[in-house]
C-alpha cells in the first residue's frame, strides 16, 4: 500500500482512459512533468514507483561531469593514517574511479585531494606535498585525458608557496582549476593573509573548488560524532560568510567558486546572513549578499536528496549547480539516481549533469 505522501501525489496525476488508477500506462515523462509541478520533494515520495519505469536521458551519449571526485594517492594515505582518530578511509585507485564512472555515466571527473588537503605539513613540507600531489594528478590526466581533469592543491597556509604552486599547476601542468579548504587552523578563506592568492586567482579567472574542513575550534564538539556529519557543512557556510564580510567575492569577481555539498548550511541561512549582514561592512558586498551567493557555483555531493536539493534550488539558479559525487566516499550513482528521480525538467537535469560544467571549464568546451 502506498504511504500517505504517495497517495497525495498520485491523486494529483491525471489518469487517462486506459491507465486506470495505476502508473502502468502513463509515460515516465508524463509522471515527471506532473511531479515537477508539485515540487522536487514530491518526486522522492514516489521514487519506488518511478524506479520501475525507464529513465529517459535527453542525450545518453553525453556523459556526466563530476566536479567533486577525490584521488587518494598512496603517499597521501600514509599521512592520513598517521593522524589520530581520522576515521574510516575508503580504498581508492584510478581503476576504482574509472569503474564507478563507467557504471554511472560519468565521462569526466575533476580530481582533487580528499579532506585535509595538504595541511598535514607546513612550510617546505606542505609545498612538497602539494607539488607531489599535483604531479600525481597530472599524470592521471595524461594517462586518461578524456576521463580525468585536475583541481590542483595549494599549501594555502603558506601564501607565497601557494602563488608558486598556482603558476606551476596552471601553466606547466595545465590543471583545470584549484581545490582549497574552507578553513585552515583558525583562519577562513576570506582572511586578509590570503588576499594575494585570490588576487592571482582572480587575474587568471580560475575555478576554485572549496571543500569543507574542521577548524581548530570545532573538530570534536560532540563525542562520537565525526566532523563530516555536521561540522563540515557549517564550516562551508563560515567560509562563505568570511568571503562576504572580507569583500573577497566583490573584489575578486573573476574567481569562479564551487562550494561542495550544495553550500553546506548556506541555503537555510542565506536570508539570515543577508538580513543581519553588518551595516558597517556594506561596502564589502556592494551588490548585496544574495547577489554574491547566487552567482557562485555549488555541487550536488550529498545535496541531491529530497530536502537539500529543493532548499538549494529555492535560492540558487539551476545554471549554478554542478554534478558532484564525493567519490570514493560515495558513488556517483547516488547523486545520479537522486537527480534522475527528482522530477526536475530534463534540460535542467542535463545542465546539472553536464552542461553547466562544460560552460565553466575551458578544456571541456572543445
Amino acid at each position: 500500500m502506498a504511504d500517505p505522501s504517495e497517495s497525495s501525489v498520485l491523486s494529483k496525476i491525471p489518469s487517462g482512459p486506459s491507465s486506470g488508477s495505476s502508473l502502468g500506462n502513463i509515460s515516465r515523462r508524463t509522471v515527471l512533468k506532473q511531479v515537477a509541478a508539485l515540487g522536487a520533494g514530491a518526486a522522492f515520495s514516489i521514487r519506488p514507483l518511478l524506479a520501475s519505469m525507464p529513465v529517459v536521458d535527453s542525450d545518453p551519449k553525453r556523459g556526466r561531469i563530476d566536479v567533486h571526485h577525490h584521488m587518494l594517492p598512496p603517499f597521501y594515505m600514509d599521512l592520513r593514517r598517521a593522524v589520530p582518530n581520522v576515521g574510516a578511509i575508503p580504498t581508492w585507485s584510478p581503476s576504482k574511479s574509472l569503474d564507478d564512472m563507467e557504471k554511472n555515466g560519468v565521462s569526466t571527473a575533476m580530481l582533487s585531494l580528499a579532506v585535509s588537503g595538504v595541511t598535514f605539513d607546513a612550510g617546505e613540507a606542505g609545498r612538497s606535498l602539494a607539488r607531489k600531489s599535483n604531479d600525481f594528478g597530472a599524470q592521471l590526466v595524461k594517462d586518461h585525458p578524456a576521463s580525468f581533469g585536475l583541481l590542483a592543491a595549494l599549501p594555502l597556509p603558506d601564501p607565497q608557496g601557494s602563488l608558486t604552486e598556482i603558476e606551476y599547476a596552471l601553466d606547466t601542468l595545465h590543471a583545470d582549476g584549484i581545490a582549497l579548504l574552507s578553513s585552515y587552523g583558525d583562519k577562513w578563506m576570506g582572511d586578509a593573509a590570503y588576499a594575494p592568492v585570490f588576487e592571482e586567482l582572480n587575474r587568471r579567472k580560475a575555478v576554485v573548488l572549496v571543500h569543507p574542513n574542521a577548524p581548530n575550534c570545532c573538530g570534536n564538539l560532540i563525542p562520537h560524532v565525526p566532523a563530516s556529519t555536521m561540522e563540515f557543512l557549517f564550516d562551508t557556510t563560515r567560509a562563505i560568510e568570511s568571503l562576504l564580510v572580507n569583500g573577497t567575492f566583490s573584489r575578486f569577481p573573476n574567481v569562479q567558486f564551487v562550494f561542495s555539498h550544495g553550500g553546506g548550511a548556506m541555503p537555510m541561512l542565506a536570508n539570515r546572513m543577508a538580513r543581519l549582514f553588518p551595516k558597517d561592512l556594506a561596502a564589502q558586498a556592494p551588490n548585496g549578499v544574495l547577489y554574491e551567493l547566487k552567482r557562485q557555483y555549488y555541487d550536488t555531493a550529498s545535496a541531491s536528496n529530497a530536502t537539500s536539493l529543493p532548499a538549494l534550488m529555492s535560492l540558487i539558479p539551476s545554471s549554478q549547480i554542478l554534478f558532484g559525487s564525493d567519490f570514493p566516499f560515495l558513488s556517483a550513482g547516488d547523486t545520479a539516481s537522486d537527480l534522475a528521480y527528482s522530477g526536475l525538467p530534463g534540460n535542467t537535469v542535463e545542465a546539472i549533469n553536464r552542461n553547466n560544467a562544460v560552460r565553466l571549464f575551458e578544456r571541456l568546451k572543445v
